[in-house]
């Protein structure tokens, strides 16, 4: 691993993520909301998996690099327009980060590996693309669960949000639980993952 290499391609990342014209409230301030999901991503993958390599370091920072470009609407409704949006924007996100390595003197070799992790091919037997699964999960039960449960609770659709629930929990690997069922969740959450687990 070359350090420096590394992280003038994680910067080159950011560069890219700081363009995005979204912002979220994040420690009582507005932030630029995809520069700020990069290194959320980044500081769970650190937490958890502290020996993490060059590459899946690369594909976590990287995830949702530039997820403003590809809009939700230019899909169809329904569930297969947003997974054919899903699919598109794997296949964005590999692909730009795959040429932002090479500018940053990856070989093709790489970065291709690097983009097949950020796509999450073959999700159950490459272990890396499993584990950027895990990461983007927990990072949504950390930061993001509160949000979309209020969203669904105030519609007075709960069942909707624990559907959620359940669905992000069959992606994730055993480690995963075991971390997720260690988080310390406010009450309110803690509530809807225990009728999404039972």
């Amino acid at each position: 691993m070359t350090i420096e290499k590394l992280n003038n391609t994680l910067s080159a990342i950011d560069e890219v993520n700081r363009q995005d014209p979204n912002t979220i409230l994040f420690n009582g301030t507005s932030q630029v909301k995809e520069l700020i999901y990069g290194q959320q991503m980044t500081d769970c993958l650190k937490q958890y998996w502290p020996e993490a390599n060059e590459l899946l370091q690369i594909a976590v920072r990287a995830q949702h690099i530039k997820r403003w470009q590809l809009k939700r609407t230019e899909f169809a409704d329904g569930k297969a327009g947003y997974y054919q949006w899903r699919i598109a924007q794997g296949k964005f996100h590999a692909q730009l980060t795959a040429s932002i390595m090479i500018t940053q003197g990856y070989q093709a070799e790489q970065a291709e590996q690097c983009a097949a992790i950020i796509r999450k091919d073959n999700l159950k037997t490459n272990s890396d693309s499993q584990t950027l699964e895990d990461v983007a999960c927990l990072v949504f039960l950390m930061h993001y669960f509160d949000a979309f449960a209020t969203k669904y609770t105030e519609q007075d659709n709960e069942a909707k949000i624990v559907h959620i629930v359940q669905l992000t929990w069959k992606k994730m690997s055993e480690q995963a639980h075991d971390i997720a069922l260690s988080l310390t969740l406010p009450d309110h959450l803690a509530i809807i993952v225990n009728k999404a687990l039972a």
